[in-house]
């Protein structure tokens, strides 16, 4: 047993089991106290708890008997709250704008002009929670559950206003805030580092509250940590998923219900403990709290059945923000009563007191059909006038009696002497601030190790990229020919690390909601986060500079002396620091990821361009020039380069030596051309005459060094003051979106306030669309009437884990026959979902034994289609609109034959069966803004049943996470389509016994996919019930016996039996067993009910890629965020590339700037491919998550909508920057030119996007594709004849690589159009001066080198006898000859190549997304 701390107890949780249980805060307060008017029952409710039978009972009363050993003062405090109104910000619908509407500035205006709209959320709410009570909230979705326990566990974010008064014990809520460790709300999202495993993520939650001062019975903070930990896995039964991955939607691990279990123990570990096996027992475990250790608890639930219901002590009803009920519990149903309503027998409390308000729901007493109150405000009235309003009136003044007073003080002096001595007063935290780095260190290793794949593609494509770029400097002249080669590769070296850190911005982005979430829970300061990532840093970075640097520095022939081998070295790793804090610094600073990505995209050119490479300082225009002092790649590259020339003696070669070749070797009279820094006449120059040459100077190495650290403390501090202000917001949230060419359409849905109609449209809602028994007739006609049997026998399903092979289902059968609705059932982690996947061939990987079959037959070609799948989490894409979904999935699925016509007409059926009439022209969204949860489960449904599924439809977890009512319509519905000959298999945790009583029959599993029953459920469950009392686990007559069954497999009442064993020795196992065999003989006897038709999908690819691309278009349409920071990055970059390169003269440097002015175009590509691939990868999780395993369309078909719905926006890119950059830079203005430049730009935006989507294509995640972008930019960037002219690249290359290098052709087209023909004047101090041989003109000596080696050179002053003055080149022409473009038809030849390349780069996205699509297994 652990002994557990006194102090803390429960942080506060509002979350569930997942299942049931969507949301409870527990308040952290200690011991029950008898207050003065405490009545004598109240007396005898605390000695004999509600929950006395809870299995960890014992060990909870022995931690409070060590506190009372320990003298431990108690925390305790009441929450009471008095005239409480929360409003928030914004209507309940918000409108979209699309790419054309957000230009449309007049209405824009108008629009600003009008008054922010203000909702009430909460209204007029009052109540008390004493140390020892626990308050139910209840209330639909929407009603404001939710905010009032924000209010209460004192998280005002993000709401407009909050009025009344909420107190802490006797604190306010402002005095309150520093307590904000002990005051914990647990959201429903479940937010975690999806590769820890559970172990790992409870070790890091329990670690961070170890108190100061332990209990009596512990020696140090490891045994206390440990044993915290383990009592917390225990009391939720989770403890066999120890080592195992937390997971999310695309990371396989623990079960949906295991995983909300770690979310509520996280928040517990608090020193608290808690079971949910099921939501009674969670809700007992908290009632064992409340009892013995005073902890108060506030929790909302939805679809609470009535054994949850009976042990609270209070209750709290909401209705859109009006507090309808409050008071004892015991009390709720009779007010109801007395008001007229009926409570039927055996119906949930809960379900009665929230469907008051709701027409179709609430049934009335015989006599009161006249005045009855009808709507929330009447029942509020009701209440307000009540004896019990008068009651709890009395309450209200707690705070203000000299026990709460206390209290508070106790409260305030147990949290100090639980606080690490060295932390300040008013600190929030627990341990020192040294814990917290280590612990949060830890975690780093950990999360690296539990995503190696992504480390070692790290790893690996650095060494790559250093083997690749020494093999291309290789040994590099020690002559002026190496000088600009030597140059590029240290250029590379910083250029890499900068590339490599840019994914810094994507980490930042995935790590945030943790964070918040743990910033709120008082667990580490954020700085310690900060500094653990550096901390985790210093190995990874030093193995990663070392392993890029040793091949890269000796292939290339840099100095061969330990010394400067080293300063180069210590030089990288500080840029890498550096970089690496200054993307963490951007990804902290911005709101969003888009925002993030555009800034980090515009920094990445700022300080390639600025490094000192490309423009050299002395050339730099004065209003963009600053930046190379604010760049710290540019002091490392000053560093770089006087530790390599510094002292070294670099005599001219090759074309840079006038004359040279045969016959000229007398040094006196041949002179250095085109080389920095070399004195007029001579023929050789040193190290210290090139670095003055560039402005730099070796005596700034260390002083450079120091400055980069200066940089990177700055960064660092940056990252932690932005980190330090991440919060978890609330905002508006939970509006509607309407996209702006749908505005008109839903009129209803955008009226202020004061003419609201009610938007909400939750299933039976005040308004209904038509008599359901009248719809149900209605669909019964169009529905498929299905004849076919679904059958599975001996299925065995093994995955392989780190420890072995896993089973996680255990030779299971049954079947499914029309007109049946099958309920599938079992604790978390029994494999419900699994049996789903495996039935419907959803799974990829594992092996799969025994048979499935369709009429006795093999599953036909068309099964995937003619099943439908409704999956538990709602993936959906977020810019359709609800008919747009129901209208794209109808088109096709349903089978070719049928008339478009017709289609549709069966949506506008499925859109009023399923009353989603109010929302059809709104935005799917997130479920920050967009569909509620309950609304999306209801569009999951529509969207598989009009596809018109014919053999059966599968639901997994159809129910979780709605209410009672909305629950109940959607099994209702359910039970509707059954009747009229449906198949139908449904996965359902917990249902009331009004739900449980909808269905036919029932497969129960236990843990590791073992079957404990299959068959008929019976008239009030009577042929199960009477199987379980046959084998002693009799139901009690009040009994839900849906919730008795799990309890009996797995919970309390198992009675250690082998409940699997049981089964497979009874008669009903037997009979099951005979009727699979002669259901199946049968059935493949007769002739197959459903038709197969041999087809893989229902329309053809054509049909198939006409719809997608729609869908791809309209999304990319509305996606403003996204089309608008594309726009903004090229015009960005345009300007500043072209105002960096302004007017480009005619001398010779001038060449070089035209090169690297058009170089910097490719540098557009590192920012649109980071903020292309995320996007591309959202769209390929929802392909992959559901559309591709129900056969809907063609992986071809998604690729070739992805591709089309860019290219619109690519040419106005293309545009855009040819516009902004091509006039600035001052090139020709001959037209078929520049219109030449604009066809080869336009065609660079293909290739780019192409090969960006080519790597998100077959990338796990877009982690790993930031990873791989630097690696293959930089090698196409690197062989395109710019950083090593084309005579310089190493034989190996020269003959294969630079002829399949895109870069290549693009800036050799776009070089030729811009240079070829343009005159070439040579400044004073690039002429190689020099003397003739005495009696000699200029041209007579240079006659043979005019003609050889110098026949592109141009001799100025051929009369004169002395200071002969030679030019480089004569004209543009002569220039491009030395990069290897010969003739002005290369441009031509080139832009065609171009075009080309753009196509196979297409084809690189369709070869990748074939490779990565992989086949659904089958049954063995």
């Amino acid at each position: 047993m652990a002994a557990t701390g006194s102090q803390g107890w429960a942080p506060a949780v509002r979350s569930g089991t997942g299942e049931d249980l969507v949301r409870s805060l527990s308040r952290t307060i200690s011991h029950r106290t008898q207050s003065p008017d405490d009545s004598d029952s109240d007396a005898e409710k605390t000695s004999i708890s509600k929950a006395d039978d809870w299995k960890l009972m014992p060990d909870i009363k022995g931690v409070k008997e060590l506190e009372e050993k320990d003298h431990t003062k108690p925390q305790m405090l009441g929450v009471t709250w008095t005239n409480l109104t929360v409003k928030g910000v914004g209507s309940d619908a918000a409108i979209n704008e699309n790419a054309f509407s957000q230009f449309h500035i007049p209405r824009l205006i108008k629009e600003g002009r009008q008054p922010t709209p203000f909702k009430t959320i909460i209204e007029d709410s009052h109540g008390c929670v004493k140390p020892g009570e626990m308050l139910l909230v209840l209330g639909r979705p929407g009603a404001g559950c939710t905010s009032l326990l924000k209010m209460l566990a004192n998280r005002r974010l993000g709401y407009a206003e909050v009025t009344g008064d909420v107190k802490f014990g006797s604190m306010t809520a402002d005095e309150a805030k520093q307590y904000r460790g002990q005051i914990v709300m647990n959201t429903e999202e479940e937010l975690f580092f999806p590769t820890l495993t559970v172990g790992q993520t409870m070790d890091f939650a329990s670690r961070m509250k170890v108190p100061y001062h332990l209990p009596s019975s512990f020696h140090n903070d490891k045994e206390f940590q440990q044993a915290v930990r383990d009592f917390l896995l225990k009391s939720m039964g989770i403890e066999h998923t120890f080592d195992t991955k937390v997971g999310n939607e695309f990371v396989r691990g623990v079960s949906g219900g295991e995983r909300k279990r770690v979310s509520i123990i996280e928040t517990l570990a608090t020193r608290a403990s808690v079971d949910a096996s099921t939501a009674l027992e969670y809700t007992r475990a908290i009632r064992a709290l409340t009892d013995v250790m005073g902890v108060s608890s506030i929790v909302t639930l939805y679809q609470a059945g009535n054994g949850i219901y009976d042990l609270f002590d209070k209750v709290l009803v909401l209705d859109e923000g009006k507090q309808i009920y409050y008071g004892p519990m015991e009390q709720a149903r009779p007010f109801m009563e007395d008001l007229g309503f009926l409570c039927g027998d055996g119906a949930n409390v809960s379900d009665f007191l929230t469907g008051v308000t709701v027409p179709t729901e609430r049934q009335i007493q015989p006599g009161y059909e006249d005045r009855f109150p009808r709507t929330n405000s009447g029942i509020k009235d009701a209440y307000d006038h009540s004896d019990l309003y008068a009651q709890n009136q009395k309450e209200s003044d707690c705070p203000n009696t000299q026990l709460a007073k206390d209290l508070t003080a106790d409260f305030r002096e147990a949290v100090q002497w639980d606080k690490h001595k060295i932390l300040p007063k008013k600190s929030p935290l627990t341990v020192s601030f040294y814990t917290q780095v280590r612990a949060a260190v830890i975690r780093q290793y950990q999360l690296l190790w539990g995503d190696k794949a992504t480390f070692a593609i790290k790893q690996g494509a650095t060494i790559a990229q250093a083997l690749i770029l020494g093999s291309l400097f290789y040994s590099a002249p020690a002559n002026s020919s190496g000088l600009f080669i030597k140059g590029g590769a240290l250029f590379f070296s910083l250029l890499y690390n900068a590339l490599m850190a840019m994914s810094e911005v994507t980490d930042s982005f995935s790590a945030r909601p943790v964070l918040a979430k743990h910033r709120g829970f008082a667990l580490y300061h954020p700085a310690a986060f900060c500094i653990a990532q550096i901390a985790a840093d210093i190995p990874i970075l030093i193995f990663q500079v070392t392993v890029f640097a040793l091949p890269l520095y000796f292939l290339t022939g840099l100095q061969a002396t330990a010394a400067a081998f080293f300063t180069y070295w210590i030089l990288l790793v500080s840029i890498a620091f550096c970089m690496t804090a200054l993307f963490r610094a951007v990804g902290a600073g911005f709101k969003t990821f888009d925002a993030a990505s555009n800034a980090s995209g515009l920094l990445i050119t700022a300080v390639i361009m600025y490094i000192g490479y490309m423009i050299p300082g002395p050339q730099m225009h004065p209003w963009l020039g600053w930046i190379y002092w604010v760049n710290p790649l540019s002091y490392g590259f000053e560093s770089l380069l006087s530790n390599e020339f510094h002292g070294a003696v670099i005599p001219c070669a090759n074309n840079n030596l006038v004359p040279n070749g045969p016959g000229y070797s007398d040094a006196t009279l041949q002179a250095c051309t085109g080389v920095t820094g070399a004195p007029v006449g001579a023929a050789s120059l040193t190290g210290d005459q090139y670095l003055r040459g560039l402005e730099y100077s070796h005596t700034h190495l260390w002083r450079n060094f120091g400055i980069i650290w200066a940089w990177w403390v700055l960064f660092a501090g940056m990252t932690i003051f932005f980190t330090s202000r991440w919060n978890q917001a609330a905002g508006n949230t939970g509006f509607l979106v309407i996209p702006r060419e749908k505005a008109k359409k839903t009129l209803h849905l955008t009226q202020d306030e004061e003419a609201q109609v009610p938007a909400s449209s939750g299933p039976g809602e005040k308004t209904k669309a038509k008599d359901d028994g009248e719809k149900a007739g209605d669909v019964g006609t169009q529905l498929i009437q299905n004849t076919s049997v679904f059958t599975w026998k001996n299925l065995t399903y093994t995955v392989k884990t780190p420890s072995g092979d896993r089973v996680l289902l255990d030779n299971v059968q049954g079947w499914v026959k029309p007109g049946m609705l099958g309920a599938l059932m079992g604790s978390s982690g029994a494999g419900k979902t699994t049996l789903l996947d495996v039935l419907a061939q959803r799974k990829t990987d594992g092996t799969i034994k025994g048979s499935v079959l369709v009429d006795g037959r093999q599953l036909p070609v068309s099964f995937q289609r003619s099943a439908g799948y409704c999956e538990q989490l709602d993936v959906h894409e977020p810019l359709a609109t609800v008919r747009e979904a129901l209208e794209f999935s109808a088109l096709l699925r349903q089978a070719r034959d049928i008339p478009k016509a017709e289609k549709l007409a069966y949506v506008d059926t499925i859109i009023s069966l399923l009353e989603l009439h109010d929302i059809e022209n709104t935005l799917i969204g997130t479920t920050t803004a967009g569909l509620s949860v309950e609304q999306r489960k209801r569009l999951t449904i529509g969207v598989e049943l009009v596809a018109k599924p014919s053999i059966l439809i599968f639901l997994d977890e159809p129910t979780s996470g709605l209410d009672g009512q909305a629950a109940f319509n959607i099994v209702r519905f359910l039970r509707k389509l059954a009747d009229v000959g449906q198949a139908v298999l449904v996965t359902i945790h917990q249902p009331s016994a009004s739900l449980f009583a909808q269905f036919d029959s029932l497969l129960l599993l236990a843990r590791g996919g073992k079957t404990v029953y299959f068959g008929d459920i019976g008239k009030d469950a009577v042929t199960i019930k009477e199987y379980f009392g046959r084998y002693g686990a009799p139901c009690p007559k009040e009994s839900n016996p849906a919730e008795h069954m799990i309890d009996v497999v797995s919970g309390t009442l198992s009675q250690g039996k082998d409940w699997n064993q049981v089964w497979l020795e009874s008669p009903e196992h037997s009979a099951a067993v005979q009727e699979l065999d002669r259901l199946t003989s049968e059935a493949a006897s007769k002739p197959p009910g459903t038709l197969d038709d041999g087809r893989e999908f229902a329309t053809s690819l054509w049909e198939q890629t006409k719809l997608v691309s729609q869908r791809m278009n309209i999304s990319m349409y509305r996606n403003t965020s996204y089309t608008n920071n594309k726009f903004a990055l090229h015009i960005f970059s345009a300007l500043f590339n072209g105002f960096s390169f302004w007017m480009i003269g005619n001398s010779v440097a001038d060449l070089q700037l035209r090169l690297f002015a058009l170089f910097n175009f490719i540098f557009v590509a590192p920012g649109v491919i980071a903020q292309l691939q995320p996007l591309f990868l959202e769209k390929r999780d929802i392909f992959e998550a559901r559309e591709k395993k129900s056969k809907m369309y063609h992986w071809a078909a998604f690729t070739t909508g992805l591709i089309v719905s860019e290219i619109p926006y690519l040419i106005v890119c293309a545009v855009l920057y040819f516009l902004c950059f091509y006039y600035t830079v001052g090139f020709t203005l001959d037209s078929n030119k520049a219109g030449a430049v604009l066809f080869v730009m336009l065609f660079y935006e293909l290739i780019y996007t192409g090969i960006g989507q080519a790597v998100a294509a077959y990338a796990p995640n877009a982690i790993f594709a930031s990873l791989v972008n630097p690696l293959v930019i930089s090698i196409l960037v690197s062989f395109c004849g710019v950083l090593v002219p084309y005579q310089e690249i190493g034989v190996f290359w020269r003959y294969w690589m630079y002829w399949v290098d895109p870069f290549n052709y693009l800036m050799g087209s776009l070089l030729t159009f811009t240079t070829y023909g343009v005159d070439v004047q040579c400044k004073e101090s690039e002429f190689a001066v020099f003397d003739a041989p005495a009696g000699q003109t200029c041209a007579e000596y240079l006659a043979g080198y005019l003609q050889g080696m110098g026949s592109r050179t141009n001799l100025v002053n051929p009369e004169a006898t002395s200071g002969c003055r030679v030019c480089q080149y004569r004209n543009g022409t002569d220039y491009l000859y030395s990069l290897n473009l010969r003739e002005y038809y290369f441009g031509w030849r080139d832009a065609g190549i171009v075009a080309l390349f753009a196509l196979s780069s297409y084809g690189c996205v369709y070869l990748l997304m074939k490779l990565r699509t992989k086949a659904s297994k089958k049954a063995e």
